[in-house]
């Protein structure tokens, strides 16, 4: 396991924390970004990249 990999291990409990978060807040802007954190940890951990290149890729295939 690389360093990106563990990386998005540690993505994927923040976006967990966060969702969590909002859920108990309310905050459906704090659940979309924990969400989006757990995705990128989740991708992150399987490929071993960096989280600035899934964004620049989501981007470039305007996903966000």
């Amino acid at each position: 396991m690389n360093q990106d990999q563990a990386k998005g291990q540690w993505n994927q409990l923040k976006g967990r924390a966060k969702k969590a978060w909002g859920e108990l807040t309310d905050d459906d802007f704090k659940k979309a970004e924990g969400s989006a954190d757990k995705l990128h940890g989740i991708i992150q951990e399987k490929f071993g990249v960096t989280k600035a290149a899934i964004i620049a890729k989501l981007e470039k295939l305007n996903i966000k």
